[in-house]
């Protein structure tokens, strides 16, 4: 099987059957990165740039690590300290790295749209790695590998995304992904951080209390708070923010079930979350930085026009 898509610009994009077979792939690598020799030749015939205009640690290392798993070459392109400070064009800067004869760009950029941009004037095939308040796909997948993981499957499960959901590039991306694979959505926080008539947008619940949701939840994705593209005052203080919105290791023990916790990073300790929640067995955040090497290995396998032979892998 093939993904029906040259490139992952966004879940929007993808089908069903396209979420499943990364998925599926992904599995499989997972059981690579557990081998004594976590390497293999799928891609040694393929050069990847990593084009990252914003500031990023795990994703950036994620992909980086996946791509060396893979054998693919790389080249690591960071916008300081390049061309792009004297006033060249995203345009030119790609056109300039595609003569070096690269094959894939996985980007991330402060500008919504910009990996669809590319993907329109170069041939390269394209992995948004985070669009401005787009998108961020590899995320909600490697978020939705965990909970797979965890939980057995999606459909019917119940995930509450808690937090700043306006300025959440992951949060679009897991309304998407979960609802296209059949599990219910609410999104929590305080009015201020939640869009209006996203409800009837997307289709999902709209919880402005954090006990209701997450009694109703069997999985809390807990977002970052993103001063940084906050260009006004959203809500009272952190401390503030913290005592109405922040996930408590009391309020989790008062549930009656246990539910599970994400979140995609960095932490704001004692904001979003405690760090006896954070660090909890009831915490998939390890995991989910473990699974997102797997995940992106599948997303760059398979956006190389690979077939899933179990044998090859």
């Amino acid at each position: 099987m093939r993904l029906s898509t040259k490139h992952l610009l966004g879940i929007r994009e993808l089908s069903p059957q396209d979420i499943q077979l990364i998925l599926d792939t992904a599995t499989q690598f997972k059981e690579v990165l557990q081998r004594p020799i976590k390497k293999v030749p799928s891609l040694r015939d393929v050069t990847i740039v990593n084009l990252f205009y914003e500031s990023s640690t795990r994703t950036r290392i994620s992909f980086e690590l996946a791509e060396k798993r893979l054998s693919a070459d790389t080249i690591n392109f960071t916008a300081s300290g390049s061309s792009v400070s004297k006033g060249e064009t995203l345009l030119d800067t790609v056109n300039n790295i595609l003569s070096m004869k690269v094959d894939m760009v996985v980007m991330r950029h402060s500008a919504s749209g910009a990996p669809h941009f590319l993907a329109k004037h170069i041939p390269a095939a394209i992995v948004n790695a985070g669009d401005g308040i787009n998108e961020h796909p590899t995320q909600a997948l490697l978020d939705a590998f965990s909970i797979r993981e965890n939980l057995g499957s999606l459909e019917g499960k119940k995930i509450a995304i808690i937090g700043d959901i306006m300025h959440s590039r992951v949060a679009l991306s897991n309304i998407y992904l979960l609802k296209k694979m059949g599990a219910e959505v609410t999104v929590a926080g305080p009015p201020t951080l939640i869009p209006k008539h996203m409800a009837e947008a997307f289709d999902l619940r709209v919880e402005y209390d954090l006990r209701k949701a997450l009694e109703w939840c069997d999985v809390a994705n807990v977002l970052r708070i993103q001063l940084e593209r906050q260009n006004q005052v959203l809500f009272s203080s952190l401390r503030e923010y913290n005592l109405a919105y922040g996930v408590k290791r009391s309020m989790l023990d008062s549930l009656g079930k246990k539910i599970l916790v994400m979140h995609p990073g960095p932490i704001n300790r004692g904001v979003e979350l405690d760090s006896d929640v954070a660090d909890s067995g009831q915490s998939l955040i390890l995991q989910q930085v473990e699974n997102g090497v797997a995940v992106r290995m599948a997303v760059l396998y398979l956006l190389a026009g690979r077939e899933v032979q179990p044998t090859t892998i």
